[in-house]
């Protein structure tokens, strides 16, 4: 057993600190929002991620995870995970660092000699060195270590206990040894498991992450972009997608074409991946990022262009029905969600909107007041003259259409995932139409 501080307790570091006080450790997590704290204490949860409540619950119940705000908390315990945000600058693309830099210099002081800083946030590359020097600055003979995260917003607890890799930036020589050492000591069930391990340097670990959702990224809007070119041909995305799939140097996974990524990663990460290379002089490497990003956000406008194509030419004063806020299913998370933009834009735009989600309800009600806002996909769906759904959670995914057709004014379905059955929809008298279909 390991006793270990987590530093920040948002969606990383809560979820962290509980599945590493599952794993045996002793845990203490570290966070400067009281009510976020006296909430995770509680063994209640600050947002929707399936199985978290249930791992929250059972490590506080076994004495092996506490939450505080006082830093002073550290004292004492051999590894130190920073887990705060990076978000996007204001009106730039790079990532602020103000948290991350914020956490460590208010941790170093706390730290003893041999005591191991862990970072798991996405970073720019070159901060890992420029913070093992802060840190070493207070506290010599402190040490750093970059450990990427790869999280999956709705897989957050599965990912984090039965990683698909685990990556190690490590100082050289005697204390990237010692740093190893410990954390292999931290996650010694999940490598007993048979997890690959990556031992590597900062920078290499720093690029692994931005590098991975930069392919991620890539990939999804690759599919999107063929879904233009299905659009103007008459071809169909989902066949094209499914045949280019059976290649394996290919795969299928990540090729479903429809309204984009959104999240609080990707748009934000690949963002900051092009800031860092144009600062390193090598911007010119990631120039094609940038229309990845113009190609996802090209989507949302593509949608509200087809609702109102779908409705003789304009949407304003039509009901129309939004299935989905949350920027993908089995979350509450709408930081950049396509799903909400494109309800708002048509709010926007003159159409009476009313909108509906399993979980984001409550965090687009604080963003989208304005917007109308329902309890089920029936509710939104009352007297609408266009449903759209936007988010795949399985509820809408498995609508009866005929069952859900009664209750609207007019049976029309922008299917924004293509998550539905074309044939099963039309043939209950549905116009059915999507990104990317004939």
């Amino acid at each position: 057993m390991t006793k270990l501080t987590v530093i920040g307790c948002g969606y990383l570091g809560a979820v962290h600190a509980a599945c590493m006080a599952q794993l045996g450790h002793e845990v203490v997590g570290v966070d400067v929002d009281e009510p976020k704290v006296e909430l995770l204490a509680s063994g209640r949860t600050p947002f929707f991620e399936p199985g978290f409540e249930e791992v929250l619950q059972s490590a506080i119940g076994s004495g092996r995870l506490s939450f505080t705000s006082d830093m002073a908390a550290a004292r004492g315990a051999t590894v130190h995970f920073v887990c705060v945000g990076t978000p996007q600058k204001r009106n730039e693309y790079a990532a602020d660092l103000a948290y991350v830099d914020a956490a460590v210099a208010a941790l170093a002081p706390h730290l003893a000699p041999g005591g191991l800083v862990v970072g798991k946030s996405t970073v720019p590359v070159g901060t890992a060195r420029r913070l093992a020097d802060a840190i070493t600055e207070v506290t010599p003979g402190a040490l750093l270590a970059w450990n990427p995260e790869f999280l999956r917003e709705g897989l957050a607890v599965q990912d984090t206990l039965h990683p698909d890799r685990l990556v190690y930036g490590l100082p050289a020589g005697a204390d990237g040894e010692q740093a190893r050492k410990m954390l292999d000591e931290v996650y010694a069930t999940p490598l007993a498991d048979g997890v690959p391990l990556v031992v590597t340097d900062y920078a290499t670990a720093e690029l692994v992450k931005a590098s991975a959702n930069s392919f991620l990224a890539t990939k999804i809007s690759f599919i999107n972009a063929m879904a233009e070119v299905c659009e103007a041909s008459g071809a169909d995305v989902v066949q094209l997608a499914d045949a280019i799939g059976h290649d394996g140097r290919i795969g299928r996974r990540f090729l479903n074409a429809g309204l984009g990524f959104g999240g609080g990663c990707l748009p934000k990460d690949i963002r900051a991946f092009m800031a860092r290379a144009g600062e390193l002089g090598a911007d010119q490497a990631l120039a094609f990022l940038r229309e990845i990003d113009s190609i996802n956000m090209r989507r949302r406008v593509r949608m509200v262009d087809l609702a109102r194509e779908v409705c003789g030419g304009s949407i304003v004063g039509r009901r129309i029905a939004v299935l989905g806020l949350a920027f993908k299913p089995n979350s509450d998370d709408i930081r950049d969600s396509p799903a909400l933009n494109v309800a708002a834009q048509m709010q926007l735009q003159g159409a009476s909107v009313v909108v509906t989600d399993p979980q984001a309800v409550e965090n687009a009600q604080r963003k989208w007041p304005d917007l109308r806002f329902a309890a089920t996909a029936e509710e939104a769906a009352t007297g609408a003259d266009l449903v759209l759904l936007l988010t795949e959670w399985d509820q809408y995914r498995s609508l009866d259409p005929a069952a859900f057709g009664v209750v609207v004014a007019q049976r029309r379905m922008l299917d924004g995932r293509n998550a539905l059955d074309p044939a099963a929809w039309r043939a209950a008298g549905w116009t059915y139409r999507a990104l990317g279909r004939p």
